[in-house]
């Protein structure tokens, strides 16, 4: 018997769903899938976010360190790097290459999560 991972959906709390959602789609250029009752589901490519409103919970800036929820693999992450600047997002950890052989860059979500992203370097 073997199994397939398909795709992997991030959950998050968010305090703003409206806010948070829109920033996905316009720094980020995620689309909706679906929006219902509190949570609202986006994609970019095989990437999912699924955010649910808890307006009462603490912020993941809080969290600090602990914010970070997502490394995503990419090809052309020079390209996707400066796409998302022009498109205004908060990059908090910037482009370069690693020693562990990736070119990578983190943003910032407006709730405080963390996000990288990475090109393997060859």
């Amino acid at each position: 018997m073997s199994t397939t991972i398909k795709e992997a959906r991030h959950v998050l709390a968010v305090q703003n769903l409206e806010a948070s959602a829109n920033f996905y789609q316009e720094k980020l250029g995620f689309t909706t899938d679906w929006a219902y009752d509190g949570w609202h589901q986006l994609r970019r490519g095989s990437f999912v976010v699924m955010l649910g409103e808890c307006p009462d919970d603490r912020s993941a800036f809080e969290t600090r360190n602990h914010s970070y929820f997502a490394y995503v693999q990419v090809e052309g992450v020079d390209d996707l790097y400066h796409e998302l600047v022009g498109r205004g997002a908060e990059i908090h950890y910037p482009l370069g290459s690693k020693p562990w052989g990736m070119r990578e860059f983190g943003v910032i979500t407006v709730d405080g999560h963390r996000i990288m992203f990475g090109q393997q370097l060859n």
